[in-house]
């Protein structure tokens, strides 16, 4: 059986689609499984410029 252009086109669109679907599923598990620690910030406001503080504090 001879295979043609049109089936070899197929077969990269569809590997192409699977390449993108695995990296959007491995980016979701990652952003479920991770938390990011507490980082040091300001708890007090400032009213220098270039001075930031977190809005309200998860740690």
């Amino acid at each position: 059986m001879k295979r043609t252009a049109r089936f070899y086109i197929g077969l990269g669109v569809i590997g192409a689609l699977a390449v993108v679907a695995l990296a959007n599923v491995h980016l979701v598990y990652v952003a479920v499984t991770t938390q990011p620690d507490c980082v040091a910030h300001q708890k007090t406001a400032g009213t220098a410029a270039g001075v930031y503080r977190a809005a309200k504090s998860a740690c």
